[in-house]
């Protein structure tokens, strides 16, 4: 019968990696690829949402650049349902910037652990040290940043690495496909 378990707990793994047992050495969102998403307990999948409601639409994803000085794209823009549309904060923070970058609005949240969240172009009443809760208001969109299409830009960075809004809202990593199980192998029978 523990020929059987093996083989059991690996597809249970490849199906759901949070079920390993503590200390069993098997690969969490913690051994993700760099800029995959969360690692910090602080960040954990499921615990930030969607800064803006209906869920938006990525017009543009995340493309970060080989090195700090070329170009790319450092965040995602989301479509908003229609210019001054409200935008939350995808989890907890402290407002640590709150001003222009160039001819841009722009309002970063830090959540700690080296975690900041920047939105671009927002117009906000909230300035540097304001506490924002989760889901809390943080400002409108305004117009512009995507030429006529309405829309915000949303960065994520920790330290001076931009990592992916999106795998902090959504499990990105890679479907895999599972052969089928043979009846006659052990695998799933009672054989």
């Amino acid at each position: 019968m523990k020929t059987l378990a093996l083989p059991a707990v690996l597809l249970l793994l490849l199906i759901n990696p949070s079920a390993a047992p503590a200390g069993s050495g098997a690969v969490s969102r913690a051994g993700a690829p760099p800029g995959a998403g969360p690692t910090s307990a602080g960040a954990a999948l499921g615990a930030w949402s969607w800064p803006l409601s209906p869920r938006p639409a990525v017009l543009r994803g995340f493309d970060p650049p080989e090195r700090p000085w070329l170009s790319g794209h450092r965040g995602v823009d989301l479509r908003t349902a229609y210019d001054g549309a409200p935008v939350t904060a995808p989890v907890a923070g402290r407002v640590s910037f709150a001003g222009y970058v160039v001819d841009r609005p722009v309002l970063t949240v830090d959540h700690g652990n080296g975690l900041r969240s920047s939105f671009e172009p927002v117009d906000s009443t909230l300035r540097a040290g304001d506490a924002v809760s989760g889901g809390a208001v943080l400002g409108r969109v305004l117009a512009g940043h995507c030429g006529e299409v309405p829309c915000l830009h949303w960065g994520v960075r920790r330290g001076e690495e931009y990592l992916n809004p999106l795998a902090f809202i959504m499990d990105l990593r890679p479907s895999i496909l599972l052969p089928p199980v043979n009846p006659g192998s052990g695998l799933g029978g009672s054989g």
